[in-house]
């Protein structure tokens, strides 16, 4: 009897050390991993990250993920490319420019089936599509950054030149200011600006560029090293984050109260939350024009680089394979 008492419990003390292994091996398993944004990381347009984050997807992909800030999408696919940083964010044309100067970077997974801009007018500025923005100063993030590059397709697309309106490039915070104390008559910017704008009180018209040319959401980026050396890591990631996208779209009240409760920088916002997701979800993560969430469009990306090679914006073509894989969103 003592002998099978103590058998039973060297049994017990073993099953205890060997589930504890596990936990330790488990906890020591998850993988370090840096993601770069282009912008501070509390911004309404990074909330799928943030919902993967606070619900703990990127934990259950095995992946201990340290997010930081970098200085704009060239920037971060620079530190990309270069191994300070293992992803980053950037816009699905991203690649297509740093390709062509040199960085063997790539989209890993494309954030929303249409534009992440839209041309968004001040209803007293007299102008009310594009080809009256004739005169009109618009304002964009900068010179070098897709908000231009997409005025300049819009703007092409009512046959007018970029020296037919007055761009001014303004930064992240003149977009919003600007607009509402009247300086500028429109900004080609994103679904949380207008909703700040409108916000302070200013009608707006809202014109999706997605309908007058085929730009591009927000996508994650790779370099062609990590690619290759760490594709489970890319894999988790990706799945992660689109996990957490697929829980504004199809829950954007309980997405917008988790964020005002966890991250602080949102805190009394929940009802701004909700009206940013939601025009989130219907201006740019609307999936109609997606074989599969999160998959790049060749044609679309085709597109882009056509336009940007015509106008001069890049001075070689790229190969498409060369600028985005669906490899990792199957």
């Amino acid at each position: 009897m003592k002998f099978e008492r103590l058998t039973r419990t060297m049994r017990q003390v073993a099953a205890v050390a060997a589930v504890s292994a596990v936990m330790t091996t488990g906890a020591l398993a998850a993988e370090k991993m840096v993601y770069l944004f282009p912008a501070p990381d509390f911004l309404p347009a990074f909330t799928p990250f943030q919902v993967a984050k606070q619900k703990g997807y990127y934990d259950e992909a095995g992946l201990d993920v340290e997010f930081r800030i970098g200085k704009g999408g060239a920037d971060v696919a620079k530190q990309v490319a270069v191994g300070n940083a293992d992803l980053g964010g950037g816009i699905g044309d991203t690649p297509i420019i740093v390709r062509a100067n040199g960085l063997p970077v790539k989209g890993v997974a494309l954030l929303g089936g249409k534009a992440l801009t839209q041309l968004v007018i001040r209803d007293d500025s007299g102008a009310a599509d594009v080809a009256s923005l004739k005169g009109k100063k618009v304002g964009v993030m900068a010179f070098q950054d897709t908000t231009y590059y997409n005025l300049l397709a819009a703007l092409q697309s009512a046959g007018l030149s970029k020296d037919d309106v007055d761009i001014q490039a303004v930064g992240p915070a003149g977009m919003v200011q600007l607009m509402i104390s009247g300086d500028l008559d429109a900004i080609s910017g994103t679904p949380d600006w207008a909703a700040s704008i409108e916000g302070a009180g200013v009608d707006l018209t809202v014109i999706p560029i997605n309908d007058m040319f085929p730009a591009m959401a927000q996508a994650i980026l790779s370099s062609d090293d990590t690619i290759k050396d760490k594709p489970e890591l890319v894999r988790g990631f990706v799945q992660a984050t689109l996990k957490g996208m697929r829980d504004v779209m199809e829950d954007p009240e309980g997405s917008a109260k988790l964020l005002a409760e966890t991250v602080p920088q949102f805190g009394g916002k929940e009802e701004f939350l909700v009206e940013v997701m939601k025009r989130y979800d219907a201006l740019v993560y609307e999936t109609e024009d997606m074989s599969k969430l999160g998959a790049f469009d060749p044609e679309r990306v085709k597109a882009v680089q056509d336009f940007y090679l015509d106008a001069g914006i890049i001075s070689s073509e790229t190969p498409l394979d060369d600028l985005y894989t669906n490899e990792f969103v199957e």
